[in-house]
């Protein structure tokens, strides 16, 4: 029978102390072998059909990872593109709201726009800054630069008080929170850093009516009989969220559907426990060497202030972390172990 390390085992064997996922996860050996297979296969000249199915066979992966329906998720490449369909979709002067140095790519569509209110407020302020004028809350679910997590109950009460809508980025999450992405009107995450996925995808849910978006990156396969749409204008988008995909990296999302059946086995709860196990392993560890992290508490990731430009010393003695504004960041998923942390303070300890 097979157990959460024995599974984790067979499919990830790193070369170093790798504490870097909310960089880029590492790929699991199913996802090696079915990219090979994928380029293998065109390198053949065999028909490409496997790895189209392959971005629904995703798609629906990531659908019960979030718990909607599968009509509600679009492919597409990047969650900056995935933003950009929503602050598109915003009318002229409509108010912003999102936390104090939010992740580029949630906030920067909605200010390039130049006439829309953004509005930054601190993240633990960020519900009861919801007002009458607010059209949109747009927030990381976990904080990329030190792994806080936003108060999203908080959030959607309010949100639902004042008539907002709310876009989630479930980024640095998906993978070891779970995403109740039917909580929200838009939800979106990146499958390169939790998810253990290639680059290049990103996955938006909408809400079953669209939520006033428009397919502006429409080509043929938004339509609702792509192969019968590869010329002139689409006569009919398709009926569901796949109206807002844009021209998928077969490659990408074949390595995606493959990582996404990891989780489904292991269960989101378990890897949950894992990574939380060793993030607050590490942050009992920082206190003994006299080292206080900023506060995110239930959170993978953790973030230490003072420490970012020991980044290069940690990586030549093998031990890979983030430096962000100076601060050190590790960050702890499923292929770590508790002989990864105690490493990573001896090396700090020295």
């Amino acid at each position: 029978m097979e157990t959460f390390e024995s599974l984790v085992r067979a499919e990830f064997r790193p070369k170093n102390t790798y504490l870097n996922t909310a960089t880029s996860g590492l790929l699991p050996a199913r996802t090696v072998t079915a990219l090979r297979e994928a380029t293998e296969l065109r390198a053949e000249g065999r028909p490409l059909d496997p790895l189209f199915e392959n971005v629904e066979h995703a798609r629906a992966a990531f659908a019960r990872l979030a718990g909607v329906p599968v009509t509600r998720v679009a492919a597409g490449p990047s969650v900056a593109a995935q933003t950009g369909l929503i602050a598109a979709a915003l009318p002229a002067g409509a108010e912003v709201l999102t936390a104090e140095d939010e992740f580029t790519s949630v906030v920067n569509p909605f200010h390039v726009r130049g006439d829309l209110k953004v509005r930054a407020v601190p993240l633990e302020r960020l519900a009861e800054s919801v007002r009458p004028g607010t059209a949109l809350v747009a927030v990381s679910a976990a904080q990329s630069a030190d792994g806080r997590i936003a108060d999203l109950a908080a959030l959607r009460e309010a949100a639902r008080t004042h008539g907002a809508r709310t876009y989630v980025d479930f980024s640095q999450a998906a993978g070891w929170l779970p995403v109740d992405a039917d909580g929200y009107d838009y939800t979106v995450a990146t499958t390169f850093k939790w998810l253990l996925g290639p680059h290049g995808a990103a996955f938006l849910v909408v809400p079953e009516d669209f939520g006033e978006l428009t397919p502006l990156l429409a080509g043929w396969v938004a339509a609702e009989q792509p192969w019968d749409s590869c010329y002139g204008p689409v006569a009919e988008l398709a009926h569901c969220a796949r109206r807002f995909d844009v021209s998928p990296g077969l490659f990408t999302y074949t390595g995606v559907h493959s990582s996404l059946t990891l989780f489904e086995e292991l269960g989101v709860a378990a890897v949950r426990e894992h990574d939380l196990a060793l993030a607050d392993r590490f942050r009992r560890g920082l206190a003994g060497l006299g080292h206080e992290p900023l506060p995110a508490p239930g959170s993978a990731i953790v973030s230490v202030p003072g420490l970012g430009g020991r980044q290069a010393e940690l990586s030549r003695a093998g031990i890979e972390v983030s430096n962000r504004a100076g601060n050190l960041r590790a960050s702890f998923h499923l292929y770590n172990t508790a002989a990864d942390v105690d490493r990573l303070l001896d090396v700090l300890a020295g």
